[in-house]
């Protein structure tokens, strides 16, 4: 069996790919800037030239290719429906393009269920099966590990953990939906509700830290406020904790995992944030044996999480097929 895995993590920002082996240690990696308002042509041709790169003199001794993507995209076919960080990318056939181009089997997954692969296999959930892993960043999402395997649901569009109505007349979300766990919870929800009480007269050194340029305040500079013990960054964050808490009951009322496993930026406030999700968890979950044995951990693979789950996505075809 050939030796090596590549894997690829395609962001609005970046293009990343590496070269691994079968045990997920990254032996070489490259970065291209995807350039995404260029259109799907000349992104495809970056990734093309990332692939080759990363496996530097190493392409023959590559058995299979894994591509983490935003969605919603088609799993089993590889195609992307539509990604909202790559402007054009509509009905994009991505794994028979890169199938044809290298000759190489490919696997393309939705890039939060990759992360809850590669945490649970290489991660904070090493060892278990079954994991609920969330993305906590500038919109929620998340993966589902249901005895060992990823849950895609019929059309590959599960786990859209970020989509759980909290509120029927909560605010819109960028889906449609309204009173999402995202539109109240995620990194743009806390810099709106900063925002607001600032402008409400509300004392805090939120305005210091953009140079009192309140357009410039995101999740990160409330996240600061609170780790300096600002009153009104510590009640943003903590009102964020417990309103994700308030989804995770509804998930492991569902899905009784045996760990849940954190990552994306808002997670970076550290215990502001996890212990008002821990609190919200015990207040509200309908039994203690849900939550007793079921740890809530920060995710441990930080900004590698993608190439990661590219590598997982490679190895579970080969367990499951």
């Amino acid at each position: 069996m050939a030796p090596y895995i590549i894997s690829v993590d395609i962001g609005g920002t970046q293009i990343r790919a590496a070269l691994s082996d079968r045990e997920g240690n990254i032996i070489h990696r490259v970065a291209h800037l995807t350039l995404a308002e260029e259109g799907p042509e000349p992104v495809i041709g970056r990734i093309k030239e990332a692939i080759r790169q990363a496996a530097s003199q190493h392409l023959g001794q590559v058995e299979a290719i894994g591509i983490a993507t935003a969605g919603p995209l088609d799993p089993w076919e590889g195609v992307i429906i539509k990604a909202p960080n790559l402007p054009g990318w509509h009905q994009v056939p991505l794994r028979a393009i890169i199938e044809e181009e290298f000759g190489l089997p490919t696997h393309v997954g939705n890039d939060a269920n990759l992360a809850a692969l590669a945490e649970q296999r290489f991660g904070a959930g090493k060892g278990t099966r079954d994991l609920i892993y969330i993305t906590h960043s500038t919109g929620i999402g998340g993966g589902i590990i249901v005895d060992g395997r990823l849950l895609l649901g019929s059309k590959g569009l599960g786990a859209e953990v970020g989509h759980i109505t909290l509120d029927i007349d909560g605010p819109r979300c960028g889906c449609g939906n309204i009173g999402c766990l995202e539109a109240m919870a995620a990194g743009p929800a806390i810099a709106r509700n900063a925002i607001q009480a600032i402008e409400a007269g509300r004392e805090t050194i939120i305005p210091d830290l953009v140079e009192g340029d309140l357009s410039r305040i995101s999740a990160k500079e409330v996240s600061e406020a609170a780790q300096q013990g600002d009153p009104l960054g510590i009640k943003l964050i903590r009102q964020a904790g417990e309103l994700l808490g308030i989804g995770l009951v509804s998930l492991m009322h569902l899905f009784n995992p045996e760990i849940i496993v954190i990552g994306g930026g808002v997670s970076k406030a550290g215990d502001l944030l996890f212990e008002p999700v821990r609190e919200t968890v015990r207040t509200r979950c309908m039994a203690e044996d849900y939550w007793r044995d079921t740890p809530i951990v920060p995710a441990a693979l930080g900004d590698d999480v993608g190439l990661m789950g590219g590598i997982a996505l490679v190895l579970s075809q080969e367990e499951f097929t």
